[in-house]
């Protein structure tokens, strides 16, 4: 699995093959298959790591009652910042197997959407109305998504001095500082 999700994650879908990946471990294509029924049941093994490290941190935070926005907000950005378990190189190859896939840009669309209105929903709580939540909401996912479709790189030191400021910012003027 950890093979197969290297070989997604830096060369997409279409490069994850049985007979390289059995090449790469030096055994037989029928090797491959004692751990794996079908190249079709890597794919869904390949999905539900996506599902376990991408999905279900979030999917956690549906249920909670927001009581204090900046708080809420922080717990979702911190699931994308601390990268544990979230993978950034993950859910872009996720993305990118979407472009060909219906059933999958329908998943990706649907994670898109939660992820979206938890910070909606943060941004109701500190106040905001129901649109300039969706604003907010938008403008902080889609920074956070093109930072990882751009491979924006930078020191760790460097970007957590920053995690203030962020904070401040697309929080906006109805926020206490997180």
């Amino acid at each position: 699995m950890a093979a197969a999700r290297k070989v997604l994650e830096k060369g997409g879908i279409a490069e994850v093959k049985i007979d390289r990946l059995a090449r790469q471990f030096k055994v037989t294509r029928g090797s491959f298959y004692f751990h794996f029924s079908s190249l079709k049941d890597l794919h869904q093994e390949l999905l539900s790591e996506w599902r376990r490290a991408n999905c279900a941190p979030f999917q956690a935070m549906v249920d909670e009652d927001v009581t204090d926005g900046v708080q809420f907000f922080s717990d979702i950005v911190h699931t994308w910042v601390d990268e544990k378990p979230f993978s950034p190189k993950l859910d872009l190859a996720i993305r990118d197997w979407a472009r060909t896939s219906k059933e999958i840009a329908r998943e990706v669309d649907a994670i898109d959407a939660l992820r979206i209105n938890l910070l909606v929903r943060s941004f109701l709580a500190i106040g905001y109305s129901e649109k300039e939540s969706i604003v907010r909401a938008r403008i902080t996912y889609f920074h956070q998504i093109g930072q990882y479709a751009l491979s924006f790189k930078e020191d760790p030191d460097v970007r957590k001095s920053y995690q203030p400021l962020f904070g401040d910012v697309l929080l906006g003027p109805l926020a206490k500082s997180p």
